[in-house]
C-alpha cells in the first residue's frame, strides 16, 4: 500500500484489538469490528476483518479539486469508509493507495492519528486565511472507527479556537457526542450541519449502506441538533432509481424530515462515477436484477441520470418539502444575507451541488 511509509508501528496488544470485548452486533448497525493492521505491508484484494491503517498525515487541509462553487478546503480525518455504502463516489480514492474500491475500500480503513494537532498547526499558518473547511464529503467522519480514535473532537476544537467557519456532512449518530464542542463552535464561528438520509425505507437501507445506523436514527441526530439549536439540513441523497424515487416514498421520506425539525431537504439522485459504478453494477445484479435495464438506459451516457429524469425528481422533492415547511430562510440565512447586500437573489448553481452549509446560498 501506498504510505507505509507514513504508518504507526503496531506492536503492543493493546493497538492490535481495538475492541476486544464488544461482541459484533447484526449487519447493518454500523459497529462492525476493527482492528489495526499488523506491522507488515497492507496487501489489496485479501478477505478478513476490517482493520484501521494509522498512518501519521503530512498536511491534513486539502484543496478541493477544480472550482466547487461550494468549498476550497476540506478535512478527512479517515480514507475508506466502514459505512460500505454500495454507491460511494469515494471509492475510487481506495485506488490511489493501491487498495481496491470495493471491499478494500469498506475493511481497509486509513486513520490520521495526528489530525487534530495538524490542523492546529496549519490553521496557525500566517498563509491560512480562514477559509471554510467541509468535512464528511469525501468519506464520513463519524463512522466506526472515530468511536475509538476520537480524532473530530479534537479537529473541532481547532476550528473552534481559531473561530474557523466549518461545516459537517454525516450518516454517523456518533455525532452527538460532540454536541457541547459543536454548540461552543457555533457561538464564535459560523458551523454547518447535514446529514444524509436518502430514503427511510428499512428494506434498502439495510443492503445498500449496511454498515451506517438506520435512517431514523440519523434523523433522531436532526430532531436532536434542532433541540439544542444547531440548525441542520438533511441531504436526500442518494435517491436510488427504480427504488426510491416513487412518489410515496418521497412523500415519506420527506414528511419524516421534516417532522425531525430539519431546516432544509436537498435532493440529489444516485450519480455513479467509476469505482463506484462496478461496484453497484455488481450489487445491483445480486440484489435487484430486474432493474439493469433501466439502469443501463438511465446511465448510458455516464456517470449521471438524464436531466429530464433529475428535474422529475428534484422537483416532487421540492414540492412536497414546500408543502411540509421545509426550505424556508431561518434567521442564520437571513442575516448573512444582509452582511451581503450585493449578492443577487435565487442561487443558480447545480441543484445537486446545494447542500445548504454556510455561506452557500439557498439551495
Amino acid at each position: 500500500m501506498r504510505w507505509e511509509n507514513l504508518r504507526e508501528a503496531t506492536t503492543t496488544v493493546e493497538q492490535t484489538a481495538l475492541f476486544d470485548h464488544t461482541p459484533p452486533p447484526a449487519r447493518g448497525t454500523g459497529r462492525a469490528g476493527l482492528q489495526t493492521a499488523g506491522p507488515g505491508p497492507v496487501q489489496a484484494g485479501q478477505d478478513g476483518e476490517p482493520v484501521a491503517i494509522e498512518v501519521r498525515a503530512r498536511s491534513i487541509i486539502n484543496r478541493v479539486p477544480g472550482d466547487s462553487p461550494l468549498f476550497r478546503w476540506s478535512v478527512n480525518p479517515y480514507r475508506g469508509c466502514s459505512h460500505a455504502c454500495v454507491y460511494c463516489f469515494a471509492r475510487r480514492t481506495h485506488e490511489y493507495l493501491d487498495l481496491d474500491s470495493g471491499r478494500d475500500f469498506d475493511t481497509r480503513i486509513v486513520v490520521k492519528v495526528n489530525a487534530g494537532e495538524r490542523l492546529r498547526t496549519e490553521l496557525a499558518r500566517p498563509s491560512w486565511r480562514g477559509e471554510h473547511i467541509a468535512m464528511g464529503t469525501n468519506t464520513d467522519p463519524y463512522q466506526r472507527a472515530e468511536g475509538r480514535y476520537r480524532l473530530m473532537p479534537q479537529i473541532i476544537a481547532a476550528l473552534r479556537d481559531a473561530a474557523n467557519p466549518f461545516s459537517i456532512l454525516t450518516k454517523g449518530t456518533l455525532v452527538l457526542r460532540d454536541l457541547d464542542l459543536l454548540e461552543q463552535a457555533a457561538r464564535v464561528t459560523e458551523v454547518g450541519m447535514a446529514v444524509s438520509v436518502g430514503s427511510v425505507d428499512e428494506t434498502v437501507w439495510r443492503t445498500v449502506e449496511p454498515g451506517t445506523p438506520g435512517p431514523r436514527a440519523r434523523l433522531d441526530v436532526v430532531r436532536r441538533l434542532a433541540k439544542r439549536g444547531l440548525e441542520c439540513s438533511v441531504l436526500m441523497a442518494p435517491i436510488l432509481p427504480g427504488l426510491t424515487d416513487s412518489a410515496e416514498q418521497i412523500e415519506e421520506t420527506v414528511a419524516a424530515i421534516a417532522e425531525a425539525g430539519a431546516a432544509r431537504v436537498t435532493p440529489i439522485v444516485l450519480h455513479l462515477r467509476p469505482g463506484a459504478r462496478e461496484w453497484y453494477r455488481a450489487w445491483l445484479a445480486r440484489e435487484h436484477p430486474r432493474l439493469l435495464p433501466l439502469y443501463r438506459k438511465l446511465y448510458a451516457r455516464g456517470s449521471y441520470t438524464p436531466d429530464s429524469y433529475q428535474r422529475i425528481v428534484t422537483t416532487a422533492v421540492r414540492e412536497i418539502a414546500d408543502r411540509h415547511g421545509l426550505n424556508r430562510p431561518g434567521p442564520a440565512r437571513r442575516n448573512r444575507a444582509l452582511r451581503n447586500p450585493a449578492e443577487p437573489p435565487g442561487d443558480h448553481r447545480p441543484e445537486q451541488l446545494a447542500l445548504g452549509f454556510p455561506g452557500q446560498g439557498p439551495p
